[in-house]
């Protein structure tokens, strides 16, 4: 008998929902647990799902994971630069 290989795919998230989450950390502009940004995402999304965006954010720079949970710290160039003209030492 021939055995059958199985090969798994790697499931990604969907853009639209990586987008969501980001719109959703930045909007809250506090620290939030992970179950606190689940109830305040406008569609439910999987737990495995959300910790693979969570970390793919965390990679890019995009937000810190801490003990306390989640803070969306991303800032545009064009950001920046208005900060640094606005006498915001770096």
């Amino acid at each position: 008998m021939d055995s059958i290989r199985q090969i798994q795919l790697a499931h990604s998230p969907r853009l639209a929902t990586v987008l969501m989450v980001e719109e959703c950390l930045k909007d809250a502009g506090e620290v939030l647990k992970v179950a606190e940004l689940k109830r305040r995402l406008p569609k439910q999304v999987m737990h495995s799902t959300l910790i693979q965006i969570l970390d793919y954010l965390q990679e890019s720079g995009k937000i810190l994971i801490t003990t306390k949970g989640v803070l969306w710290i991303y800032r545009a160039p064009a950001e920046l630069e208005r900060l640094k003209a606005g006498g915001l030492e770096l």
